[in-house]
């Protein structure tokens, strides 16, 4: 989290240029306290997925986490009303097909320490299934998704987060 400067991020980021090979995705939601309605501004969210080979690929020399990582991965910042965005491709889950398909993403809020909620995962699809959805935390609220298309035939998915609770 700390690889970029709040200060210099906006609500929206591309992860995957228009070249990487897959199919376009567009990741978005509002971050709401933990009342689940009172939209959050200024929160910083980290997302990081595989290719469509399930891979964290092509990572740079930047630091550990990106060559970890892999290059889709990017920071955002909430805007007034709690939203951000992410456009990249659909990740494909890990070769040895331990897991579904999914977005990792961290929190980090003013003052807090940064932490992880429940990943975007897609209704439907491999392994996101009973057993899956017994094994939710809820981290952030339910991470598992519906795709959707927009008029451009690009997917959607929205995750709305909720915040943790902290000790005061």
């Amino acid at each position: 989290m700390d690889e970029r400067d709040p200060a210099t991020l906006s609500a929206s980021a591309v992860l995957a240029s228009p070249d990487e090979p897959g199919e376009r995705m567009r990741l978005s939601g509002r971050v709401f306290a933990v009342d689940g309605i009172t939209p959050v501004p200024g929160v910083v969210i980290y997302a990081h997925h595989t290719n469509i080979d399930g891979l964290y690929a092509n990572g740079t020399a930047e630091s550990e986490w990106s060559r970890r990582n892999g290059r889709l991965r990017g920071w955002v910042k909430t805007d007034a009303e709690g939203r951000y965005a992410f456009d990249t491709i659909k990740p494909a889950p890990y070769p040895d097909l331990t897991g579904p398909a999914h977005v990792h993403l961290y929190v980090k809020e003013s003052g807090r320490q940064t932490y992880y909620i429940d990943d975007v995962v897609f209704e439907g699809e491999f392994k996101v299934d009973a057993t899956f959805r017994a094994a939710q935390e809820f981290r952030g609220g339910s991470g598992i998704v519906r795709l959707g298309t927009d008029s451009d035939g690009v997917l959607t998915a929205v995750r709305d987060i909720r915040l943790e609770p902290h000790p005061v």
